[in-house]
Order: C-alpha cells, then sequence, then structure tokens
C-alpha cells in the first residue's frame, strides 16, 4: 500500500512539473488576413496546448512585409527569440514559393537587399527561413543567453502552414517543396480541414468550402470559399485541432 501512495505522489509531482513546463510554452505566428487575432484558430490551439500566443499577424500583408521586419529587428524581440518554441508561417498567397524562375534566391540571408520586391515570395521565404536559424544560432555566442557556448546555439523550429482547404494547389504544393528542401514540418488544413475542392457539397452543390466562409474568391473560373468564418466557429476550431495535433507531433515538450 505504501508503494502505490509513492507511486501516485511521484505521478502528481510529474504531472504538476509538465504543467509548468507547458505554462512556459510560446509559439510566434506569421501571416496575413488567415493568421490574424480575428480569427481565432492559433489562439485555441495554444489554449489546447497551454502556450502562450503571440500573434503578429496582419491582414493584408504578405511575407515580405515578414522579412522586411525580421530585416528591421521587429517580427521579434531578442527576448522573444530567446524563449519563443517555433516560429509558426501562415502567408498562403497563391504564389510559388519554392521555383526560382527569377534567380531570386540568395547563398545568405545577409545578401538579400531591402526594400524586397513586392513579387519576390520564393526570397522572401528564403530570407525568413534562413534568418531565424541564423538568429537563434547566434544566440550561442551571446553571454547573456541561456544558450550560450552551446554546441548548436538555440535549436529553430520554424513550422509552415498550407492554405486552410485545398484550392490553391500552387501554394499548397510549393510550401510543401519548401518544408522538404529544410526538412520544416507542416500544418496541412487542406489534407485535414474534412472535405475538398473536389467534391461538391452533396446538398448545395457548391464548392464545400463555401459553407466555412465569410466570402468568396474566384479561381480559374471557379468559386471558393475565401476567408473561413472568424471567431469561435467550428471551422476555426478544426483549424485548431489540425495545428495542435500537428505541434504536439515536433514540440519535443510533448515527445
Amino acid at each position: 500500500m505504501k508503494n502505490v501512495f509513492i507511486a501516485m505522489f511521484l505521478a502528481l509531482i510529474l504531472s504538476g512539473s509538465l504543467a509548468a513546463q507547458q505554462q512556459t510554452t510560446q509559439l510566434l505566428l506569421t501571416g496575413a488576413s488567415f493568421a490574424d487575432v480575428y480569427n481565432g484558430w492559433f489562439e485555441f490551439g495554444c489554449e489546447s496546448l497551454n502556450a502562450i500566443p503571440i500573434n503578429r499577424a496582419v491582414g493584408g500583408e504578405s511575407i515580405v512585409h515578414t522579412a522586411e521586419k525580421m530585416n528591421d529587428g521587429t517580427l521579434y524581440s531578442k527576448t522573444e527569440l530567446e524563449n519563443i518554441d517555433a516560429l509558426i508561417i501562415m502567408h498562403v498567397h497563391e504564389k510559388d514559393v519554392f521555383n526560382d524562375p527569377n534567380n531570386w534566391l540568395r547563398n545568405k540571408y545577409s545578401n538579400y537587399q531591402f526594400p524586397m520586391d513586392i513579387n519576390n515570395y520564393v526570397g522572401a521565404y528564403d530570407y525568413v527561413i534562413k534568418r531565424y536559424i541564423s538568429d537563434c544560432y547566434q544566440l550561442k555566442f551571446d553571454s547573456a543567453s541561456a544558450y550560450f557556448n552551446a554546441p548548436a546555439g538555440k535549436p529553430a523550429l520554424i513550422v509552415l502552414c498550407t492554405h486552410w482547404h485545398d484550392a490553391r494547389v500552387t501554394f499548397n504544393t510549393t510550401v510543401r517543396q519548401l518544408g522538404q528542401k529544410w526538412g520544416l514540418p507542416v500544418i496541412e488544413f487542406d489534407k485535414n480541414i474534412g472535405f475538398t475542392k473536389n467534391e461538391m457539397h452533396p446538398v448545395t452543390n457548391d464548392q464545400y468550402s463555401l459553407i466555412f466562409s465569410s466570402d468568396t474568391q474566384e479561381q480559374n473560373g471557379v468559386v471558393y470559399g475565401w476567408h473561413p468564418q472568424r471567431g469561435d466557429t467550428y471551422i476555426q476550431r478544426k483549424m485548431a485541432a489540425v495545428m495542435v495535433h500537428k505541434m504536439k507531433q515536433v514540440l519535443p515538450l510533448y515527445e
């Protein structure tokens, strides 16, 4: 009986320790109108993960704006860089973010010129990835950092996102290629959202995404749902669930 009480006591201590660790998890999100705080999926997901959400998404911006903020030093502070556990990117314009026919890619992030061409989605994604990895690594040389003298500096966890459904084929395809190139995890909203552009809704006989959307967008002559319904809605909660599933796979805390 005594051993049972000891086991229960140790389990409570472990549970409390895990909860304390979870409360220190911080996730930083950059993106545009699909990711800003008026949506909810990111905040709902962080609530489920017991993580602190830092939402820097701004409607109307693109990955180029994120690159410029990183170049200016305004996307995250030194303290935030030290403490955030993952940088999540949800800039999901229907653009190719992998192939480089215009020769925009540079070997080092420091070789990019600013202001950056607003159409340079390939270069902007490349800059953001290289810059964040570099900033994390450089903490090994900062005597005030917890990662001072760590062989790898701070491990950099970057998480990419698809569009919230599968109609943006160009972006969804190339963001996966980008993830494969760098070994980055991808939150696959499009594969897990619960419907597809290839099958019409069996009652409305329209694109399935329309019933979860607040507006529409035409692509290649087909009308799709554009922005998902915002706030505490089914679709935002569904996106949160997809995010949580992936983050539990990739955050060391949840191994």
